[in-house]
């Protein structure tokens, strides 16, 4: 296989999703090991306030509430939502399922374009936003 310049507005939702789940879980562990999170056990317990289904579907409704994402950022989130999805949402609600479809989607357009700032900006803000207690009780539609 030869690798080849992609461009994201080209893919669908899901298969940004599945690079930008990654690219997101990867900053997530990434941050709890500096913080000195090193048990496997606790690793995965503290990760999901950060990347289960309900906290990024609270992460990417707060950063369009608060207007952070840019135009092609929200047309790709768009995109992730809609997306017709061959797997069935687990422990989730469908609306909340398809809501972090979407913010996935938009970590992965971002590490197609090679945005790895930009991907830091908005991890930093979910973390921050997360750590703050700003998803906490989070009601999103």
């Amino acid at each position: 296989m030869i690798e080849k310049a992609v461009n994201p507005a080209t893919l669908n939702g899901q298969t940004l999703a599945y690079l930008g789940d990654a690219v997101y879980e990867i900053a997530i562990r990434r941050h709890l090991i500096k913080c000195g999170v090193v048990k496997p056990q606790v690793l995965q317990r503290r990760a999901t306030h950060y990347v289960s289904a309900k906290a990024q579907a609270s992460l990417i409704t707060k950063l369009q509430a608060e207007h952070l994402l840019e135009a092609g950022e929200l047309a790709t989130f768009r995109r992730g939502r809609n997306s017709k999805s061959h797997t069935k949402a687990k422990n989730t609600s469908l609306a909340t399922y398809q809501l972090s479809t979407g913010f996935e989607a938009v970590w992965g357009y971002l590490e197609l374009l090679g945005k790895h700032e930009r991907i830091h900006e908005l991890t930093e803000w979910c973390i921050k936003t997360v750590e703050n207690g700003g998803i906490d009780n989070y009601e999103f539609k």
